[in-house]
């Protein structure tokens, strides 16, 4: 017995050490890339859990340490040995808690700063281009070879050679036109220009007498007139008592008795005048009861002579009614004056045509 002893305690111990991989570092040895991936996912999901319970979860307190195994005693060989409890893993430490930011002041009424401008940014400036070409003919200003016009006056660049200068024979007309066909048409133009003007010189010598004679009509509506006296008085046939001179005295209440229709009388002045109206006062008298007592003359012929000889002859028609009747003449460098009787009212035997008078009024 004393020497079997010793040898029983084998048997346990034999059988005891497949009980002892609990530990998970000893049961990584056969796979070691198994183990590495087991930690680390243990890891990171410890890391997950903290990060959301470290700031309402103290820190969690250190685990009891494990109890020293139990030295192996010698038990009989029937009797199993205990498993090995796991060793917890130990948790990471949990950083301190960040403090919370401190509330903002309230604000404070500050005094408007004074605006400051923004300080000038030099920048550098684009090269110019070299201006190498020919100089503007204008103004001298250098200019890009590829330029056409000057950049300052616009001027062309391109300077074109004078024409040729003509013999002085081509410069006389009418030699001086183009040889070519198919010119410029100056020769059209001046063809037209030449009888345009002919035109307006037969219009001019046509229409002369016409325009001078509406000159001196616009002459006597601006001017103004003044009564001029004839210096002779005649007449083809008078009454006795009621001569010629009767006429032009200046008064209406003695008259020219002329003996039939037909007569005349004749007023010469002493210069020339233009004569611009006349006025002429018919009946015995401007009183309406003596107006009738004569026969009064309804239609006069007036000749007028010029002082070159000229007739100018314009038939008056007059009213069978007392008081002045002007006539409107518009003749130039009047001589002499006739008046004919052509018609006459209230005739009849012992009644004579009565002319009481007749003024001539001349432009100032």
């Amino acid at each position: 017995m004393a020497e079997t002893a010793p040898t029983a305690p084998a048997a346990p111990a034999a059988q005891a050490e497949p009980a002892a991989p609990a530990d998970p570092a000893a049961q990584a040895e056969p796979g070691a890339p198994e183990t590495a991936r087991t930690e680390s996912t243990w890891r990171n999901v410890s890391r997950r859990v903290t990060a959301r319970s470290r700031r309402n979860q103290p820190p969690a307190p250190d685990p009891d340490p494990a109890p020293p195994a139990d030295p192996v005693e010698e038990a009989p060989a029937q009797q199993a040995p205990e498993p090995t409890p796991a060793r917890t893993p130990a948790p990471e430490p949990v950083p301190p808690s960040i403090p919370a930011p401190d509330p903002p002041a309230d604000p404070v009424a500050v005094q408007p700063a004074k605006p400051v401008a923004p300080r000038p940014v030099v920048r550098a400036s684009a090269a110019d281009e070299v201006q190498d070409g020919p100089p503007c003919p204008r103004c001298g200003t250098p200019n890009l070879p590829a330029r056409r016009f000057c950049r300052r006056c616009a001027a062309p660049l391109a300077v074109t050679a004078p024409p040729p200068k003509l013999p002085w024979w081509r410069t006389r007309w009418p030699f001086r036109r183009r040889v070519r066909i198919g010119g410029s048409g100056n020769a059209l133009r001046r063809t037209i220009a030449l009888v345009v003007l002919a035109a307006l010189v037969v219009a001019g010598i046509l229409l002369y007498p016409v325009g001078v004679s509406a000159f001196q009509d616009v002459l006597d509506k601006v001017r103004s007139t003044a009564p001029i006296t004839p210096s002779l008085t005649s007449a083809s046939a008078a009454v006795e008592g009621h001569p010629a001179t009767a006429a032009a005295d200046g008064l209406s209440n003695t008259y020219w008795g002329a003996p039939a229709v037909g007569d005349s009388v004749s007023f010469t002045f002493r210069t020339p005048f233009r004569l611009v109206d006349l006025i002429v006062h018919t009946g015995a008298s401007a009183d309406p009861e003596h107006f009738r007592q004569q026969a009064r003359p309804l239609v006069l012929s007036l000749e007028v002579t010029a002082s070159d000889g000229e007739l100018h002859r314009k038939e008056i028609t007059l009213n069978d009614q007392p008081g002045p009747q002007t006539v409107a003449t518009g003749i130039s460098d009047v001589a002499q004056v006739k008046l004919t009787v052509r018609e006459a009212a209230g005739t009849g035997p012992g009644r004579t045509i009565a002319l009481a008078e007749v003024e001539f009024f001349k432009r100032t």
